[in-house]
């Protein structure tokens, strides 16, 4: 055996090297500048569903990005084959800018948040006028996370022939919310997916609601069945206008550059995620009065500058309590 003494030369002494060393490490990424661009349409299993120009093309997400993903409403960079043929799949290799992210977390407690959708103009919250009865706490939170997330909110209120939504609209009324009041009677003679339609051209609609709310249904009037199957290769509805939606599934409005995006029935919508301080940003008439808050202000305690902002009649102080009852929300369950 051999020995070394106490200046024993590095370069005399042998190493073998590790399994995981011999291949060379680089940080350096390509650049893909060839990439084509797609739009996502929708996730299932590590299988995404995208539009590239007019083909539909499956793929798989580049083992460079991590633990990056991709979601619905995502515009991507794609390279391999790209035919949209069967059995083939393309691979993401880039993740382009959010515009807009609509986030979630299955519960206040829970600290780690889902992104829905991407890249969305506007939420779209259903929500029953009865059968079932609205659920306001599930209201605000869905605008909190729209206000948080950059998507101007609009809201859809169904059976309006089993409840009137007076009620509904007189809570929401000083938010400056554009809303639009169906019926089923209007649903099926197409007056009332003309109004909803004047809300969606031009622009993407992610579309949210608890089962049984009629979105799904309304989804299915705004996107004919033969325009839904050139889209993608999943199918949000079965049956009988039975809700099966499993995954978000973006389609192309009719007739239109818009487009809608279906997302499954909520149970619930954690806001864990949610910066208090940014719901502000979307109450542009008491953003000023801020300025006198002391720091870290949650906009809801004694010393906060709102209450003289309004008191001088520099806002209405039917917005302030909107904007205290959102804040709220946040620290309230859904069934409160």
């Amino acid at each position: 055996m051999r020995r070394y003494g106490k200046h024993t030369d590095e370069d005399d002494i042998r190493t073998r090297p590790g399994r995981r060393n011999t291949r060379p490490r680089t940080n350096i990424r390509p650049k893909h500048e060839d990439a084509a661009e797609g739009l996502v349409l929708t996730v299932d299993r590590g299988r995404l569903t995208c539009l590239v120009e007019d083909r539909v093309v499956m793929a798989m997400k580049a083992r460079e990005l991590g633990r990056k993903a991709a979601v619905v409403g995502d515009r991507v960079a794609l390279v391999g084959d790209m035919s949209g043929k069967k059995d083939t799949l393309a691979r993401i290799v880039r993740i382009e800018e959010r515009t807009s992210v609509l986030r979630r977390t299955a519960d206040d407690d829970d600290p780690y948040e889902r992104v829905v959708v991407a890249n969305a103009d506007q939420l779209a919250i259903v929500t029953a006028l009865a059968d079932p009865e609205p659920r306001p706490r599930l209201i605000d939170r869905c605008l909190v996370a729209a206000y948080a997330g950059g998507l101007d909110p609009l809201l859809v209120l169904t059976k309006s022939d089993l409840a009137p939504p007076d009620k509904l609209l007189e809570l929401y009324g000083h938010l400056d919310i554009p809303y639009v009041v169906t019926s089923r009677e209007e649903l099926q003679n197409g007056s009332a997916v003309a109004r909803v339609r004047e809300q969606l051209d031009g622009k993407i609609t992610a579309f949210v609601g608890h089962s049984g709310v009629g979105k799904t249904t309304l989804v299915n009037s705004l996107v004919p069945e033969e325009q839904r199957r050139t889209t993608g290769h999943v199918n949000a509805v079965t049956g009988r206008g039975r809700h099966t939606t499993t995954s978000a599934l973006a389609l192309p409005l009719a007739g239109s550059d818009g487009w809608v995006i279906d997302t499954p029935g909520l149970r619930s919508f954690g806001l864990h995620h949610v910066d208090p301080s940014r719901v502000i940003h979307a109450f542009p008439d008491l953003e000023p009065g801020t300025e006198g808050c002391p720091r870290a202000c949650s906009h809801d305690e004694p010393d906060c500058a709102l209450d003289a902002w309004v008191a001088e009649g520099h806002a209405d102080p039917a917005r302030l309590y909107s904007l205290r009852r959102l804040l709220a929300t946040r620290e309230r369950k859904e069934g409160d």
